[in-house]
């Protein structure tokens, strides 16, 4: 196998023949300039391949070299898993990306910590050739304090190219390197942090579905699409009943329980994944429905209030309560013929109010005509979902 596997088209470059051209003061200041572009390109922020290519690019098209390459180690640091390279390839290498450290010159570098400098690398029996012009390989191992992430790969068309000089510079191209991928890591941790902050920050600590602050920024934008498209939209507000009650005579720990069994139930209900359940108070719960009508909101409202009341406490908190029930009420845009968002929550909040007042453990929907939804006269424009289910 070969020491590297080179997966796609790399940036085509031709090696550099000014070098031959300089004396050694005009190939310190290429070696300096060198430098300082790479120094440059590590701290651009971009991501990190973007970063890596820009910096092989660099290393290809200023030097005498057939091949730069940026091997990456895996996670464990057992495996070379990715590779930036530019340069010119003339021979066809095997495949087989991710490959053992234990196989290659590059894998020497890993193992011994070291820098390689192979001066002939016909006579390494490690070296497998990529391009037959290839006379000498410096490879030096990319590390950032103790943790190794990589190799920096150099392959030269001519034998005598890797001079102390020379190698001094690709050593600190390497320490540059490494800085460069410490702080994509760096990056990548900050923004995996922001947004389990931001995931903590929508929802609600104790049932997991989204708070209050997510429920009112899904309900704008929901509402926002549904002038756009004129699409329906739902919503169910949902209130646990006689929750504080029990709360009082079975304990905090017994009521939270049952607020994460409810809104268990409240997640299997919604009808699409687009849905947003929130937790929006002590023991209230919303349902946003987006491009769902009244008729099927019921529906939903329906099967979450018999899933909820299906539900039997193997050892009861009270001695009078066996199973929970929820009273919820609805309403839908077009059939409620809300003006804002704010009136479409008015009329859910409506119906729920003229659900607990018919008892608790109903249904009702609203759609602001003075009509229920089944289309009988009725002066609280409210009607009991299971008339309309049948």
């Amino acid at each position: 196998m070969a020491e590297r596997t080179m997966r796609g088209e790399a940036r085509p470059t031709v090696p550099s023949t000014a070098w031959l051209e300089h004396d050694d003061g005009s190939r310190r200041l290429v070696l300096a300039s060198l430098l300082a572009e790479v120094s440059s390109q590590a701290l651009q922020g971009d991501s990190l391949g973007d970063t890596l290519q820009r910096i092989t690019d660099c290393l290809a098209r200023e030097l005498p070299v057939a091949i730069a390459s940026i091997i990456l180690l895996d996670e464990a640091g057992t495996h070379f898993s990715k590779e930036v390279w530019s340069g010119e390839l003339t021979l066809e290498l095997p495949s087989g990306l991710p490959w053992p450290i234990e196989i290659g010159a590059a894998g020497r570098a890993v193992r011994s910590g070291q820098p390689q400098l192979i001066s002939d690398v016909t006579a390494d029996p490690d070296y497998v050739a990529g391009n037959e012009a290839v006379r000498s390989e410096y490879l030096v191992p990319i590390r950032h304090r103790e943790r190794l992430h990589g190799v920096l790969n150099l392959e030269s068309t001519q034998a005598d190219f890797f001079s102390a000089e020379v190698r001094a510079v690709f050593d600190a191209i390497a320490a540059q390197i490494a800085g460069a991928i410490h702080l994509a890591r760096i990056v990548h941790e900050l923004e995996q942090a922001n947004r389990r902050l931001r995931q903590l920050s929508l929802s609600d600590g104790l049932t997991g579905v989204a708070n209050r602050r997510c429920f009112d920024a899904q309900l704008a934008e929901e509402w926002q699409r549904h002038l756009a498209r004129a699409q329906p939209l739902a919503l169910l507000l949902v209130d646990v009943d006689g929750f504080k009650p029990l709360n009082d005579a079975a304990g905090h720990l017994r009521g939270d329980e049952c607020l994460r069994e409810v809104a268990r139930q409240c997640v299997a209900a919604a009808p699409q994944p687009e849905a947003t359940v929130a937790r929006i108070g002590g023991d209230e719960f919303a349902l946003l429905l987006p491009a769902c009508d009244l008729d099927a909101a019921l529906a939903c409202a329906e099967r979450l209030r018999v899933a909820v009341a299906a539900n039997v406490f193997p050892q009861p908190p009270l001695p009078q309560l066996t199973r929970l029930s929820v009273s919820i009420g609805v309403a839908a845009n077009p059939t409620t013929r809300a003006a804002s968002a704010q009136a479409l929550v008015e009329a859910a909040d409506r119906a729920l109010y003229m659900a607990k007042a018919a008892g608790r453990n109903c249904v009702r929907g609203c759609d602001g005509s003075g009509r229920d939804a089944a289309g009988s006269k009725s002066p609280t424009a409210c009607c009991n979902a299971s008339s309309l289910l049948g």
